[in-house]
Parts: structure tokens; C-alpha cells; sequence
């Protein structure tokens, strides 16, 4: 059986575990530091006597070299049509000959007395005790620390902050509905108090364990991935003790400066959104610095022929690869193309036009290829920019692409009317070669692979319901209640997905093969890790409709979730929603307490709670404010 650690691990996501080369830590030192100090100093004497003789040699000739890469100007013996580097520069002679050999003079002095000087303090340094030494050696460690601390948190430039409308309230009226608002805030409460308890610094929480979790997609360090995840979700149920913890941690321990190999994409959608979003709901300055901090760290990824970035980077080398799993090679259309968001709100922020170029330069790159059937595959090389396997899905692999095609589109206020082309054009395709309603008349996403169509919907296909819904507002040809329409006949197929389980959880992904429709039929496929996007769905839903079957259908949802989920040490995964005995996976997803828990939080609040004409909400969940461009630092450079 496949464990969930070998899984796909959050929402509009992909990869399977991989195991890279290994890692260490960065702090590790096969010697002392005192005893390399001494040794830097016997090599830097060295170095200085031997450069320090080259000066003191004896000068018999009148036409010796000094050559500091300036000999065209300060030789005038070399002919410039002959020897020198810049064939036709000048001659000296006369008096300028005179004035050059003084510099050389003067330059000779300088070097002599700075080795002297290295020299003395050198000898000086020696003459002290092991004591003193290792004393000055750990202050000036403070003093480079205090340092990097000072320029790491210097402050961004002003800008204007957008309109923050609906941060708080959202108390529903009804009090059946305020009751099941407070348990999705116990539930919230259970699995945060539970990592912060037993999994606090990791990534991730292994709730019946009690211990901490990561998987590759986090590289070899503990990034607190759940803290960074949850803070927007802890803020808007007004945690804020927790949400104060969640923020003093990363204030003291957040630090990308390691040796650690992590996904660009994963990254970006978790650690760069939620700190995004902390900065925006709260207002405290350190989540936006963090936030720059680990972009600039993310920028070499995009170091390759096409611009096209890697999906993984070294934090601390920025050398980056893609997953060796991924069609020889290629990038994974919905890692580079789910950067979009989070890099114009940094451009934002900083002034620094660089991250709004870079996710441009890929958009510009996908216009100009072809498209089999009008669809875009799921792999493309970053070194020939040629496509990968013909294989396209608005599943795994390729699914938050559209999605940021329209949520591009909604955050510019409406006015980036690129991004809304293309996923108009987008969506026209999958409904034509994708979408097909089974025997039983449940309307259904499949995926192209190989010239055919494969009849399997994914539980991250499930979130296309709510992204149909919130485009529906701007199709063509007045065709806003055909996909409102089509969002709830994918909604109603995802929830028969869970309705046909034993737990009324759904399987990770389920066939429509015959008599089988909405099942799940490999046990490979049988698992459910706490996943969000039907839930994302229902709200979407909920907010367009406020048809009561989507919140009953949630509530459904939190109770199976509450019933066979929850554990006392948190909340785990399943591995067969089949079984009526399941086995836990033990592992706490962050995305849990980022998406999951939020959506069903907002399932059961007001719509004045992060109004969608005010909050764009990224693939992990995270509100980022719309941006009015053309008042904006991106002004000019916006799309129209």
C-alpha cells in the first residue's frame, strides 16, 4: 500500500517524495573555530609575503611589467600595436613617463606598508593567549551577526496600502450557524495547540506520534511551515495569542540563509503567501521583510535558458533542478505557472520591478507556443522551451495555472485583460476535450493523456466547481450562468465522491468507468490527507448562491473529519475512506490549518468576512488584497 508520505502532499500540487542528494547542516565545522582562525592567519601571511616579494624583487630594468590589468596606461615601454592588451592605446613619454614611474613608486610604497602592517598583526594576534583569541573571534561574531540582523530587517520603502475591507467580523445572524463557526475555531484551536505542543519549529506535526514531520518539498530544515501557514487563519478567527506566538517565532527563528533544497512552488504558495497575507491582515512590518527575504532567495531558480525557473533551489547556492520524475526533465506547468500572485504583490511592495518581469517573461513565453487542441500540457523543458509529455490535467499538475490565469485577472481589479483572454481561452478547451457528464449524469473533469481521454477525476480537480463560479462574473459571450451551472454540477460530483464512502470523506481520486462512477478503484487512491479543495468549492459556492446545500454538505465534511480524523494529539490523515475502521497516516498537513479549516470557517460566516471584491485568495488560501494598478507602483507596466 502507499503510504500519504509518498503522496502528493497539499493543494494544487504535485510531486511524489523524492530523494535528493543529501544535505548538512549549515552550521557544521570539522574544525574548532579558533584553530581555523589561526590557520586563516598562517595562510593570509603567506599570501601577503608572497605577494608583498613580487614588489621587493630588484629592479634591473627600466621596462619591468607592473601589471595590475592597467598596463596599456602605466608600461610605456610596450608598443600598443605589439604587447599590450588594447592594441592602439597610447605611448607615454616625456614628462607623463616621469609621472607614471612616480605613481608605480607610490603604489610599490603603499603595498609594502600594508604588509608590514599585516605582518605586526599578525605577530600581535600570535603573542595572545588561546583565551583572548577565542574571545575577540566570538565578538566579532556578534558584531557580523548584529549586522546581518540590521540589513536582513532594514525597512522596505513605503507604498500605499490597498483597501483592507472585511478583515474582521462575519458573526452569522443564525445561531445553529454561530455554533458550527465556533467548532470549525475548537477544531482550529485542537490542531494548532497540538503542534504547538509537540511539533513546534517543524514543518509539520505527527499527531499520534507527537513528534515533528517534514517531507522534501521543505528541504532538510525546520522552516515552521504549519506557523507561517496558519497565521492568516489564526488572525481571522481571532486567535491572536496564537497568531502573537506563531509571530514571535518568526521573528526569532525564520531564517532562509541555509543549506536546504526546497520547492520553488511550494515555497512560494506557503511561505511567501502566508507571510503576505500576515503582513496584510496585521500590519507588522517583519512578515514583509521575511517575505522579500525568501523571494530573493528563490530568484536563481529562474537562472535557466528560457526563464522558464526550476522546481526546486538550493536556499544558501541557489543552484536549482527540476524532479527527476518530471518528463525528462521538464518544469511542472502548475509550479512556474502558480507564481503570478505573490510576485506582483512583492513588486508591490518593494518598487523592485524584478518579480513582476519574471512571471511576465513566462506568461509572454506561453503565448507564442502551440497548443495541442487549444490545451497547454503539464510539462514543459526550461532549457529547450519545447513541451514535454502531451499530457494535460486540471488536476494534479496543471490545475492552479488556470486558476492563476483568473485570480491575475480578479487582482488587477478587473484591468489585466491578458490573463483573462487566456483563461477564457483555457476553459473554452478543457470544457471542450475535458469535461463529459457520466452514464449516471454526474458532469465530470478528465484528464487528456496520450491522444485519449482518461475518465478519472482527481480530489484537486474538485477545486475547478469554485474557480468556474468565480469567473463566471466576465465570461464571454454572456455565459456567466453556464458556468455558475457548471461550478455546481462539479460540486455536486465532488461531494458524491465523499457520499460514497464509508467515512463521507473523499478519495484522492475516483473513475467513471461503467458501473463505477465517483470511486475510487486502486487502493492507492483510497486515501484522504485533509485535503481542502471540495470544501473550497462549496464555499465558492455558498458566497455566489447561498444555496443552503452547500453549507449542509460542508457541515458533513467537518464531522467526518471531526469523527474519524481527529486524534488527541491533532488531526490525521486516512488511508481508506473505504474502510469503516480506517488507519491514520499521522501526519498533521499545514495546508489543514491554512485551507481547510479556513474555508470551512468561512463556509459558516458573513460575506462581509474577506469580501471577494475586495481579497483574491491564492492556491494555499491566503487573501492578498486587489491592487488598483494603475495607482500602484506597477503603473505602467501593468498588462491592458
Amino acid at each position: 500500500m502507499t503510504t500519504p508520505a509518498l503522496l502528493p502532499l497539499s493543494g494544487r500540487r504535485i510531486p511524489p517524495l523524492n530523494l535528493g542528494p543529501p544535505s548538512f547542516p549549515h552550521h557544521r565545522a570539522t574544525l574548532r573555530l579558533s584553530e581555523k582562525f589561526i590557520l586563516l592567519l598562517i595562510l593570509s601571511a603567506f599570501i601577503t609575503l608572497c605577494f608583498g616579494a613580487f614588489f621587493f624583487l630588484p629592479d634591473s630594468s627600466k621596462h619591468k611589467r607592473f601589471d595590475l590589468g592597467l598596463e596599456d596606461v602605466l608600461i610605456p615601454h610596450v608598443d600598443a600595436g605589439k604587447g599590450a592588451k588594447n592594441p592602439g592605446a597610447f605611448l607615454i613619454h616625456g614628462p607623463d613617463e616621469h609621472r607614471h614611474r612616480e605613481e608605480e613608486e607610490r603604489l610599490r610604497n603603499k603595498i609594502r606598508a600594508d604588509h608590514e602592517k599585516a605582518l605586526e598583526e599578525a605577530k600581535e594576534k600570535l603573542r595572545k593567549s588561546r583565551e583572548e583569541i577565542r574571545a575577540e573571534i566570538q565578538t566579532e561574531k556578534n558584531k557580523v551577526v548584529q549586522e546581518m540582523k540590521t540589513k536582513e530587517n532594514k525597512p522596505l520603502p513605503p507604498v500605499p496600502v490597498p483597501n483592507l475591507v472585511g478583515i474582521n467580523g462575519g458573526d452569522p445572524e443564525d445561531t445553529e450557524i454561530r455554533k458550527k463557526r465556533e467548532k470549525i475555531k475548537e477544531m482550529m484551536k485542537h490542531a494548532w495547540d497540538n503542534y504547538r505542543t509537540y511539533g513546534w519549529g517543524h514543518n509539520e506535526l505527527k499527531p499520534i506520534a507527537r513528534k515533528g514531520h517534514s517531507t522534501n518539498i521543505f528541504g532538510s530544515s525546520q522552516m515552521g511551515a504549519t506557523i507561517v501557514d496558519a497565521l492568516d487563519t489564526l488572525y481571522i478567527m481571532g486567535l491572536h495569542d496564537e497568531f502573537l506566538d506563531g509571530q514571535r517565532w518568526i521573528e526569532d527563528n525564520l531564517d532562509f540563509s541555509v543549506n536546504s533544497e526546497v520547492s520553488v512552488f511550494e515555497v512560494n504558495i506557503r511561505f511567501i503567501g502566508g507571510l503576505l497575507a500576515a503582513y496584510y491582515l496585521s500590519g507588522e512590518e517583519i512578515f514583509k521583510i521575511k517575505a522579500v527575504q525568501l523571494a530573493e532567495k528563490l530568484l536563481p531558480a529562474f537562472n535557466t535558458p528560457t526563464g522558464i525557473p526550476w522546481a526546486m533551489v538550493n536556499l544558501k547556492s541557489g543552484v536549482g533542478r527540476n524532479w527527476g520524475w518530471a518528463s525528462a526533465g521538464s518544469s511542472i506547468l502548475a509550479e512556474f505557472g502558480t507564481l503570478h500572485m505573490e510576485f506582483v504583490h512583492l513588486s508591490y511592495l518593494t518598487g523592485d520591478l524584478i518579480y513582476y518581469k519574471k512571471v511576465m517573461h513566462i506568461r509572454k513565453l506561453l503565448q507564442k507556443m502551440d497548443r495541442p487542441n487549444g490545451l497547454y500540457p503539464n510539462y514543459l523543458n526550461p532549457r529547450t522551451g519545447r513541451w514535454g509529455q502531451y499530457h494535460t490535467s486540471v488536476g494534479g499538475l496543471g490545475d492552479s495555472f488556470y486558476e492563476y490565469l483568473l485570480k491575475a485577472w480578479l487582482m488587477s481589479d478587473k484591468t489585466d485583460h491578458e490573463a483573462r483572454r487566456m483563461y477564457d481561452d483555457a476553459i473554452e478547451a478543457i470544457e471542450k476535450h475535458l469535461i463529459k457528464k457520466s452514464r449516471g449524469g454526474l458532469v465530470f473533469i478528465g484528464e487528456w493523456k496520450n491522444g485519449h481521454l482518461e475518465k478519472k477525476m482527481g480530489h484537486l480537480a474538485c477545486f475547478a466547481g469554485g474557480m468556474f463560479a468565480l469567473g463566471a462574473d466576465g465570461s464571454r459571450k454572456d455565459k456567466a450562468g453556464h458556468y455558475l451551472e457548471l461550478g455546481a454540477e462539479i460540486a455536486r460530483t465532488c461531494h458524491e465522491s465523499y457520499d460514497r464512502t464509508a467515512l463521507k470523506l473523499g478519495p484522492e481520486s475516483f473513475k467513471f468507468d461503467g458501473a463505477v462512477e465517483a470511486v475510487a478503484v486502486r487502493q492507492a487512491e483510497k486515501y484522504y490527507i485533509l485535503r481542502p479543495e471540495v470544501i473550497e468549492t462549496y464555499w465558492y459556492l455558498w458566497r455566489f448562491t447561498h444555496d443552503p446545500r452547500y453549507r449542509q454538505w460542508g457541515w458533513e465534511a467537518a464531522l467526518a473529519i471531526e469523527k474519524y480524523c481527529r486524534v488527541s494529539g491533532g488531526f490525521s490523515g486516512v488511508k481508506d475512506v473505504y474502510s469503516s475502521t480506517p488507519t491514520h497516516d499521522d501526519v498533521q498537513q499545514s495546508f489543514f490549518l491554512a485551507e481547510t479549516l479556513k474555508y470551512l470557517y468561512l463556509l459558516f460566516s458573513g460575506d462581509d468576512l474577506l469580501p471577494l471584491d475586495h481579497w483574491v485568495f491564492n492556491t494555499e488560501a491566503h487573501p492578498l488584497p486587489v491592487l488598483h494598478l494603475a495607482n500602484t507602483t506597477l503603473s505602467g507596466t501593468a498588462v491592458r
